[in-house]
């Protein structure tokens, strides 16, 4: 499961194969949800018994499980080391939202997340990644099974910061969409990002999947502080690299999604919404408000009902299209920006609070 659809195809030549194989396999691993090779019958028996010699299906395993009042699923999963990784299924009518982790931890280190809060370890392998898929499918439904519904979008919004692992993620990119696979269509896959500008110039033309930027803030001051990644990758610069993505792509109607966490008198204010809303003008996209998710290792607030409202009656007042996303999952630390796991830090923290702003 460490392999990309292009790499199964090679992995089959060199066994003597023919590529068509590796059609085979994805539809036995990803649709049926099959790791024993000796259910794979429309394998010759010979080439089964070579694979359980050289070749292993094996996806993280679940640790626990937790459920929300609200129906929102958490499972961590056990990828070695002592360490967790989380994935969030959101249930709504009509759908099931998958957010994958892409990273153990997170070196971005935003003010506000949990995760970035944990540190961070390593990367994610093809298999670790997409395996998340592949175990919240085992529970609610492979694309075979219609007596259940199954994952119709996956986010990579988990934790980590998708475009330093951006190898491994456009291969499980590339699983998701393949019809032999997941067969998800491009509008139901997005990749987040916090602003890996050069990353983003990168992967324009080759992967069209949804792009979201997670911005947080409307000028470069504030964002150096909650964002820190923006003292290297400036607004303008990041926006222009989205820019060019959205030029390239219309996964999205050819939008990127703008996610901006509202924290309470830091970046709420009506004044921070109209300069929002001029600094994203030449910039196609549709905006996520979402309130802050608290949690113990943050001193920020979540705003009042009534400062988010006036904060998106200006955005929508300019002709924006504004979502204030529902809060799903925080009896259980599964909403936005409160993914923890168990990460190995490897590097040094430097938290940031409220009171630093």
């Amino acid at each position: 499961m460490n392999l990309g659809v292009d790499e199964l195809k090679d992995f089959a030549v060199s066994l003597g194969e023919k590529p068509f194989r590796a059609t085979q396999f994805l539809k036995w691993i990803y649709q049926y949800g099959v790791t024993d090779f000796d259910l794979m019958t429309n394998i010759k028996k010979d080439l089964r018994e070579k694979l359980k010699e050289i070749a292993c299906i094996k996806a993280p395993e679940i640790v626990t499980e937790q459920r929300s009042s609200d129906g929102t699923v958490k499972w961590a999963l056990d990828i070695g080391d002592g360490q967790l990784v989380e994935t969030v299924l959101i249930p709504e009518e009509g759908r099931n939202t998958l957010c994958i982790s892409t990273q153990v931890g997170c070196p971005v280190k935003c003010a506000f997340c949990r995760t970035g809060a944990s540190g961070f370890n390593r990367n994610l392998s093809v298999s670790e990644i997409i395996g998340q898929v592949w175990r919240a499918a085992s529970r609610v439904g492979f694309s075979q099974n219609e007596e259940q519904k199954p994952i119709s979008n996956v986010v990579m919004m988990g934790m980590g910061e998708p475009l330093y692992n951006v190898d491994a993620v456009l291969k499980v990119t590339e699983i998701l969409l393949n019809d032999n696979a997941f067969a998800l269509s491009k509008r139901r896959v997005t990749i987040s990002t916090s602003g890996v500008a050069p990353i983003i110039d990168k992967i324009a033309g080759k992967v069209d999947v949804a792009l979201a930027l997670s911005l947080h803030a409307p000028n470069d001051e504030l964002r150096d502080v909650l964002v820190p990644l923006n003292k290297k990758y400036k607004i303008d610069v990041v926006l222009k690299s989205v820019r060019n993505y959205l030029s390239k792509s219309n996964a999205n109607c050819g939008k990127a999604t703008i996610e901006y966490v509202l924290l309470d008198h830091i970046n709420d204010s009506t004044d921070q919404a109209e300069e929002l809303a001029r600094l994203l003008k030449d910039t196609p996209c549709k905006i996520n408000l979402i309130p802050f998710n608290p949690h113990e290792q943050s001193e920020f607030k979540r705003p009042s009902n009534s400062r988010v409202d006036r904060f998106y009656k200006v955005l929508t007042g300019h002709g924006y299209t504004v979502m204030t996303r529902t809060t799903r999952g925080d009896d259980i630390a599964a909403a936005c920006g409160q993914l923890a796991g168990q990460v190995k830090d490897k590097i040094a923290k430097n938290r940031i609070t409220a009171a630093n702003i």
